[in-house]
């Protein structure tokens, strides 16, 4: 990597003329030029420059020389001016991944919102109930149900929610145990929910489980059928589910926390920092409790 260093100072030496004004362009003492041009044409063994007392002139290795070191100093101030021109309005694609049971009412409105304010960023949005691995699939940014234990993620919590028993109105005045249950993957078979009263009193419900799904959707569309009961978000029934009612309406279930995450620490990216903002802001207007925490 010296090379380089050695070959943009000598960039500078042909274009300003003479090692004195070189030095000064450069804000440096006139004896470090000239020792890194001499070490330079040590390495390679060749004369670059001709100097007298009065002027200086290129070598025929010297002016071969001179072009690859000018179009090596273009590149770095392209770079630098490219960089700093992303800073002045975000650009970019930034990869988003989310539990399908948090896109249509927490995250599809802030990333409306987001889409029309900064239009140059490309959202990449991957619906996924695993928890992936944020670096081997180039995530910028996750939204998740509950907190990481990978120390290496910066977090935030967004905000709480409950879960909710939901069921087609004739499910009204049956006994809950024995109507058919529609589960989700992460509930697994044998479903166990123990609710909390408002007096603090204990409530066991052991459903029968008839399906279970691997996508959320599919679980409200099922419940809207009337094929059974089961859980929904509490921030979902602002959704349109006139056709769904809720059931055992003076319990609750244990909180669950909505957090952001994302595998900048620091030098967050533009486009990845807005979107970000973005995210938090939307989906804390949009949950029952919201919590603005760094963790």
């Amino acid at each position: 990597m010296h090379q380089l260093g050695k070959m943009s100072l000598f960039a500078h030496v042909v274009e300003a003329g003479s090692i004195s004004a070189a030095a000064d362009r450069l804000g440096v003492s006139k004896s470090v030029v000239s020792q890194h041009l001499k070490t330079l044409e040590q390495e390679l063994g060749v004369v670059l420059v001709k100097r007298t007392t009065r002027r200086q002139s290129l070598t025929e290795p010297g002016k071969r020389f001179y072009e690859a070191c000018k179009a090596l100093n273009q590149i770095a101030i392209d770079a630098w001016d490219d960089v700093q021109a992303q800073q002045g309005e975000p650009e970019g694609q930034v990869h988003i991944t989310a539990p399908h049971a948090l896109v249509d009412t927490l995250l599809a409105p802030a990333i409306s919102k987001l889409i029309q304010c900064y239009p140059k960023v490309v959202v990449k949005l991957t619906c996924d109930d695993k928890h992936l691995d944020l670096m081997a699939h180039n995530i910028d940014i996750a939204i998740r149900i509950g907190a990481s234990k990978d120390s290496t993620l910066r977090q935030q919590r967004l905000g709480t929610f409950c879960d909710v028993l939901c069921g087609h109105p004739r499910f009204l005045n049956e006994e809950l145990t024995q109507v058919p249950y529609i589960a989700n993957a992460w509930e697994g078979v044998q479903v166990r929910h123990q609710f909390m009263t408002q007096s603090g009193e204990k409530v066991q419900l052991t459903p029968q489980v008839s399906c279970i799904t691997n996508a959320f959707h599919s679980t409200v569309s099922l419940i809207r059928a009337g094929a059974g009961i089961g859980l929904v978000p509490d921030f979902y029934l602002n959704n349109d589910l006139s056709d769904v009612i809720r059931l055992m309406p003076h319990t609750s279930l244990p909180e669950n926390s909505v957090y952001l995450l994302t595998p900048f620490s620091k030098h967050t990216p533009m486009a990845v920092q807005v979107c970000m903002d973005a995210l938090s802001t939307g989906i804390r207007e949009r949950l029952p409790k919201p919590i603005n925490q760094i963790v």
